[in-house]
């Protein structure tokens, strides 16, 4: 049952990089979206739980720690795109599943059997296919240091995750507090940029942000509460996944969200797929079969 929630956390996440690709080529601004996805996720979690009614225990208070790793890696990626080829920042985003498995294996004796590490490693093979560019091949790579501590703290989100569930946390108040954590210190981003804008400037602040662009506060908070609807559903069955499955595998079949992506900027933006993102998705859907059924 773990493998059907992984798979749908991956298409969610796809869905969500969507979204982000969309918002990226707007100009929009970051922080106050991302704002409006963690306040949306943290509402909706809330919500979630007044049904379920899921207890408050100790371990999810390990959601903090997950706030914080998660608003971590979301900021570096991004400086990662800003002074980097995006190429060489997904390359190395993409790379999360492998030291997620490490880490697993040091902290809690997690092995794969023989056949999930052939699907593992045929998974990790087709996100560094279906990545891999002239970029990479020019050795142009500038803002890699970007992508690493993104993986790194991508990876540190995975890991406070499982920890949280194996110490009996529940999953919707762990996402709360996650949720709430990243709110606060994406609205604490988003003030210390406000206030880098110079006072003197004619008709102030809104003024400057009408000017830059079409975006209004509200309009691009409601754009971040409906990207947070997608958020929470792939959050959801991430940790559902990561509460029956082994961690490793489950973060590899969770990174192949990249697929969706893929397919969204072929038929969608038109774009054409190289051979080698064809062989990539190929190998991709190979490491699928081998893990769940060979």
């Amino acid at each position: 049952m773990w493998f059907t929630f992984a798979i749908g956390a991956a298409f969610f996440f796809g869905l969500r990089g969507v979204l982000y690709q969309w918002t990226s080529q707007r100009p929009i601004d970051r922080n106050l979206m991302f704002i409006g996805v963690y306040i949306s996720s943290t509402i909706l979690a809330l919500v979630l739980n007044l049904f379920a009614n899921q207890t408050w225990s100790s371990g999810v208070w390990l959601g903090i720690l997950m706030g914080v790793f998660s608003f971590l890696a979301n900021t570096f990626l991004y400086k990662g795109y800003t002074v980097g080829r995006a190429s060489v920042i997904a390359f190395f985003s993409g790379l999360t599943p492998v030291l997620v498995v490490l880490l697993a294996a040091l902290l809690w004796a997690e092995t794969l059997a023989s056949m999930q590490l052939i699907g593992f490693c045929i998974i990790i093979l087709s996100l560094i296919v279906i990545r891999y560019k002239r970029d990479l091949q020019g050795g142009k790579y500038q803002g890699w240091q970007f992508g690493f501590l993104a993986i790194i703290f991508y990876s540190f989100t995975d890991l406070s995750s499982k920890q949280a569930l194996l110490n009996g946390a529940s999953i919707l108040p762990l996402l709360t507090m996650m949720f709430s954590t990243s709110t606060i210190l994406f609205s604490g981003a988003f003030l210390i940029q406000i206030r880098q804008i110079p006072s003197s400037f004619p008709g102030g602040i809104d003024k400057l942000r009408k000017l830059e662009n079409h975006w209004t506060i509200s309009n691009t908070l409601l754009l971040g509460a409906g990207v947070g609807l997608v958020n929470v559903l792939a959050m959801i069955l991430k940790l559902i996944a990561f509460d029956n499955g082994i961690t490793g595998v489950v973060s590899a079949i969770i990174a192949l969200s990249v697929v969706v992506v893929l397919l969204y900027a072929r038929f969608y933006l038109k774009e054409s797929m190289s051979r080698t993102e064809i062989y990539g998705v190929v190998l991709a859907l190979i490491g699928v079969i081998v893990i769940k059924w060979m």
